[in-house]
């Protein structure tokens, strides 16, 4: 059986991460392909993010250390249960999820080295360089149906923080509904899809976008952002990040699937971004101004307007300038 385009990359990409020069003739040879299709493959994974060295006489190297994600290592690190797809390039992979929904079951996750088509809230595109970042998306189906999920963004964006914990990130904040940032930098992002019809059975496919190295990537992000290598001057292993990721979001999740949002409010409160700062919220072609008052107990936000506490389940905020 002859591999994909993708899989060759992937075998080629597998044998650079040793960091030394491989020449083009000795990877056509272990692939069974030509110089001039190595020289393809190579600069398809350079459109990717990775920053690949080309030497004549020498042939190719990675500009920097990458390391894959492997399924075994995540299932060998994780205490938690659930399906477990690791993936090399795909679109999104909310998408991947989405196309299996039929043939899933809680818990479920999707990992990929990268996104071609990644995004985040209000349509805006989520950068995804290859090996850069986490790409992870989760299926949970809630059996109470839409009017059970009040608050799940934030929940969701809890599980990211107290991840962060672990790595010893004690200040990660988070911005109403699904921002978590670090020191008013944009750090990981909360994309949430619903599938499903009103009365039955809610499908949430939870994607999140952790910035891990980013510094050597042209990442043309509109915000202020951070990575962890910028945070902490190396980056923990991917495997064990995503590892201890997933098990937090199934811990988070089942709380929140028996129990609600309310209990979340005092932890909420911790790393709330947003509280007692001057913000819009766009609404359409509407602008409400306001300060900040945390969350009531469906997660809703809390404003002090002009007409006194209102309170709002979407909508785009932003922080006025000072």
């Amino acid at each position: 059986m002859s591999l994909s385009g993708e899989q060759k990359r992937a075998r080629i990409l597998a044998v650079l991460t040793d960091g030394q020069f491989h020449s083009g003739e000795v990877l056509g040879a272990q692939l069974g392909v030509s110089r001039v299709a190595i020289a393809k493959h190579i600069k398809a994974l350079s459109e990717l993010g990775l920053d690949i060295f080309s030497v004549s006489g020498k042939g190719y190297k990675l500009g920097r250390s990458v390391e894959l994600l492997n399924a075994d290592k995540i299932a060998a690190l994780r205490h938690s249960n659930g399906g477990l797809d690791v993936l090399n390039v795909v679109g999104s992979t909310n998408d991947v999820i989405k196309s299996q929904l039929s043939n899933l079951h809680s818990g479920h996750v999707c990992l990929a080295e990268a996104q071609t088509a990644g995004r985040g809230r209000q349509g805006k595109v989520w950068v995804s360089p290859f090996g850069s970042s986490v790409y992870l998306s989760m299926y949970w189906a809630f059996s109470g149906g839409y009017h059970s999920i009040n608050g799940l963004s934030l929940v969701v964006g809890l599980a990211v923080a107290a991840t962060l914990n672990k790595l010893g990130l004690n200040d990660s904040q988070i911005k109403w509904p699904n921002d978590i940032y670090y020191y008013d930098q944009k750090l990981a992002g909360v994309l949430i899809e619903l599938e499903g019809q009103v009365g039955a059975q809610c499908h949430a496919i939870i994607g999140i976008g952790l910035n891990m190295d980013l510094a050597e990537v042209d990442a043309n992000i509109d915000q202020p952002w951070t990575d962890l290598k910028s945070i902490n001057g190396s980056v923990p292993e991917r495997n064990q990040l995503c590892a201890m990721l997933i098990d937090e979001l199934h811990a988070y999740l089942q709380r929140f699937e028996q129990q609600g949002f309310e209990q979340f409010i005092p932890q909420w409160q911790q790393h709330d971004w947003l509280v007692e700062r001057e913000l819009n919220l766009h609404c359409g072609n509407n602008i409400i101004s306001g300060v900040g008052k945390g969350v009531d107990v469906q997660g809703a936000l809390l404003m002090q307007t002009a007409k006194g506490i209102e309170r709002f389940f979407g909508g785009e905020i932003s922080v006025r300038a000072k």
